[in-house]
Order: C-alpha cells, then sequence, then structure tokens
C-alpha cells in the first residue's frame, strides 16, 4: 500500500478558517485539518494544539494518531527521529518541533477501512496502534443531505425474559413516509452508536448518506442495548442470573458479588437459543411497531451487532430467517461463553455445514489480532458459509477486538447488505457471489511464534 508524504501545496485546501488562525493553538481541540494545516503554516505553534489534541501521555507513549479521510497525523515523543511504519511498510518522514523532544508526520491513509501503525526508536519497535479507522466520504454528513432524527431513550420491559428492562432508540431517517412501510435494521449494543459528532462508528451520517443516495432502501434503525434485571429481583431470570454469578470463578469468600451486566448481555447474546429472536419478534419489534410502519417480511430487515452482538445477529437470523435474513457481524464472539448445553457460538460452524441452509445473506468481519481464538473461529465461520453456499462476505483485517475495521467499512457492508433490494418484493433467494464462488477456502498460517509485529 502507498503511503503519501502531504506537500505544502495541501496546506491550501485545508487551511484552518480565519477564527481558527487568528486563535491560540491551545484554546481548542483541533481537527486533524487543523492540525495539518497548523504545522503547514506554523510548525513551531503545534506542539500545545498536539497536546490538546491527544494528551502528553498518548504522545509519550507513541499511540497519538487523528484523521479526517484519507489525511492523518501522528506525533511522539523521541530523544532521537523515530521511523514511522504505516501497515508495516515504511511511512513518511517525522519532522521534530523546534524546541521539544516531539516529532510528527503528515500523510495519508485508504479509506474504507482501518490501518495500522508503529515507530522504531534507536532501532527498537515503540507504540503504535492496529486500529486505526480512516473513514470514507460515505461515513461523513454530505452537504444538502438531510439528517435523520433519534427518538429519546426508551425501555422495554420484557416477558420472556421475565422483567428485563431494556433501553433502546429508534431512528427514522428524513425520507420517513408514515404511509409507506420501511425496512428495518436492529443493532445491538445500541448505546454505542451514538453521538453522532465523534469518530467511533458514524452510524447516522452513514445511515443519512447512502438512504439520501437510494445506496440502502428507507429503513427504521432500532439501536437496542443489553438489557437489566437488577429491577426485578424476584423474578426467575434475576435467580437464573444469581445463580451464575455465584458460581463464577475467583470472586473470593465473603460478601454476596454484584451481578455483573456482562453477565446478562452474554446469557442474551451468547446463547444459541430462539429466545433473544423471540424477544425481538414477540416484544421490541411490536412495541416500535405501534409508532412506525414496519415492514413485516424478513427480506426487508437486517440485524447487526459486535462482539456478542455479533453473535446475536447471526443467531437471530439462524433461529428466525423469515424475520431478518440480511446479517452484519462484527468481530463476532463465535466462542464456547455460555454453559452447558448452550456452549455458545462456537457450535455454528457446524450448524452451518450440518443444518438445513438458511436463507441469508451474511458479512462477516474480524481482525487477526482479535482475543484468543476469536480470528480462527471466524475464520472457521467464512469457511463453513462458503462450502454451506451461502451469501457471505468475509472481511479480515490485522485489528484486535475493536469497532475501527467495522466502523469504518460500514457503508461497504450495508451497501452490500441491501444490494439489489427491490421494495416490492417480498422475498429472494440468495446465492454466493460468482466472484466468491471462483475464490479458495481460507487458509491460515502461523506467523506470530517466531517472528511477526512482536519481535
Amino acid at each position: 500500500m502507498k503511503h503519501v508524504l502531504l506537500v505544502l501545496a495541501f496546506a491550501v485546501s485545508v487551511a484552518a478558517p480565519p477564527c481558527v488562525a487568528r486563535a491560540s493553538a491551545a484554546d481548542k481541540k483541533m481537527t486533524a485539518l487543523d492540525l495539518i494545516a497548523l504545522a503547514h503554516r506554523d510548525p513551531a505553534r503545534l506542539r500545545p494544539a498536539l497536546v490538546t489534541a491527544f494528551t502528553e501521555e498518548a504522545i509519550k507513549n507513541g499511540k497519538a494518531v487523528l484523521g479526517r479521510g484519507e489525511h492523518f497525523i501522528w506525533a511522539v515523543e523521541s530523544a532521537t527521529r523515530p521511523t514511522l511504519l504505516l501497515d508495516e511498510h515504511p511511512g513518511p518522514l517525522m519532522r521534530k518541533i523546534p524546541g521539544s523532544h516531539t516529532w510528527y508526520a503528515i500523510g495519508t491513509y485508504a479509506v474504507g477501512t482501518s490501518h495500522a501503525f508503529a515507530y522504531r526508536i534507536a532501532g527498537k519497535p515503540f507504540g503504535g496502534s492496529v486500529n486505526v479507522p480512516a473513514y470514507g466520504p460515505d461515513s461523513y454528513l454530505k452537504p444538502g443531505v438531510p439528517m435523520g432524527t433519534v427518538s429519546e431513550k426508551l425501555v422495554h420491559t420484557s416477558k420472556i425474559y421475565d422483567g428485563l428492562r431494556s433501553n433502546y432508540w429508534i431512528y427514522v431517517p428524513a425520507q420517513y413516509n408514515p404511509s409507506t412501510p420501511a425496512a428495518l435494521m436492529v443493532y445491538q449494543d445500541g448505546q454505542t452508536y451514538f453521538p453522532r459528532d465523534d469518530d467511533h462508528i458514524r452510524a447516522l451520517d452513514t445511515i443519512d448518506n447512502l438512504t439520501y443516495e437510494h445506496k440502502i432502501p428507507v429503513m427504521i434503525s432500532v439501536f437496542v442495548s443489553p438489557g437489566d434485571i437488577t429491577q426485578a429481583p424476584e423474578s426467575p431470570f434475576y435467580k437464573e442470573m444469581d445463580e451464575r454469578v455465584k458460581k463464577m470463578p475467583g470472586l473470593g469468600p465473603g460478601g454476596r458479588p454484584r451481578m455483573p451486566q456482562n453477565i446478562v448481555r452474554s446469557v442474551e447474546y451468547d446463547t444459541v437459543s430462539d429466545r433473544y429472536a423471540r424477544f425481538l419478534r414477540d416484544e421490541l419489534i411490536p412495541e416500535v411497531a405501534t409508532k412506525y410502519n414496519i415492514r413485516k417480511d424478513g427480506y426487508s430487515r437486517g440485524i447487526s451487532g459486535h462482539s456478542s452482538g455479533g453473535i446475536a445477529a447471526f443467531n437471530v437470523a439462524w433461529q428466525q430467517p423469515d424475520q431478518f435474513s440480511r446479517v452484519l457481524s462484527w468481530i463476532g464472539s463465535f466462542m464456547p461463553l455460555q454453559p452447558e448445553p448452550d456452549y455458545g457460538g462456537q457450535a455454528f460452524p457446524a450448524k452451518i455445514q450440518r443444518d438445513a441452509k438458511r436463507n441469508i445473506r451474511v458479512w462477516l468481519q474480524d481482525g487477526a489480532e482479535d482475543q484468543r481464538t476469536w480470528p480462527l473461529q471466524s475464520l472457521n465461520m467464512a469457511n463453513s458459509l462458503k462450502l454451506g453456499g451461502y451469501d457471505f462476505h468475509f472481511s479480515y483485517g490485522i485489528g484486535t477486538h475493536d469497532h475501527a475495521q467495522g466502523s469504518s467499512e460500514l457503508p461497504a457492508s450495508l451497501i452490500w447488505l441491501w444490494r439489489d433490494y427491490d421494495p416490492n418484493k417480498t422475498e429472494q433467494v440468495y446465492e454466493m457471489e460468482a466472484a466468491e464462488k471462483a475464490k479458495p477456502l481460507f487458509r491460515v498460517r502461523v506467523y506470530n511464534r517466531d517472528h511477526g509485529p512482536t519481535s
């Protein structure tokens, strides 16, 4: 991959507005383009702006990076000139800020995926990250694109989960017409998709852009969070969770342990059964449908999630393909995270190859540095889908258990999932793409035992 050092002429296109140029560099947290413009205009004033944007700790630890679109700036503290590596290839030359030991570089990444960077200082590896998202134009709200509206926080109390209270939000695009039934997309861990003005996932800007440009249908998006059972201490589900907490290893003697929220989340998301699918079908979606006109066919419904939410998205479609036929799974936890008899998502590769084929379309994503054996399970999932003749796409990057790759690919994944959608239809038989049919199975090579990024 080619990485380009920006020349002085670039400063014309990203020059800070007059109000920024007149203000002190340390007065406010600058954007990446502000910092790049300041570096070209007056590098001697750059350091306080970098500290405000990144913090001293991030610069000293070699973790400081900020981008907008393809344009990025890096900063690090070093007594000698560091060498910057981008995706394991030589990056742009680092420049020293006068009167300091702070070095910076300006360069580019290809957009629409995530990237890595690292330093070598005095011949030794230092700092860096393998989770740097580079967002493309579809991830930033474009001029003239109307914004949708997000509801206030809503709360649903479940009967299927015996008193579980789940927060959720409904996002309605500007193009929604109550007289026309809209498609539906449900996102697990819904609280993570806000706010609009940060570089975490950029879901709302993406949805607005793609809807306006007719790259995805007009759809109601439901962002639902894992539930809270602590307010229903007499419910059977609370007692079930309480027993699981008591059996957790390493809690130590004395006192009753507090019920961790991630226990409930894992039971909802990681359990391979139809319980969570029924929760959506029979409880949450009918509640949303009292407010908005939503299509009932699975052809017009998609579901997404990351980590345990990623296996939950796949499980819901697997259990009820008539309700959801489009799956977006980031860093899915296809692992044995539940006790007997429903160990968890590690069963799915075998189920895909053994059980009757489901009519679903699936985008999977994972990174080579994901935790424990997550990457191998994702590869196993991809190969099982391929052997089963599924319409699937597997995006395998370099990152850890992180949102960076999935969020930077969100426009591409939504477009792929909803390609060839026809609102006049209520069903479609999904077929593997010809390009995928021509490709071999995924294979792996052990690279990190005797050599690799940690050596």
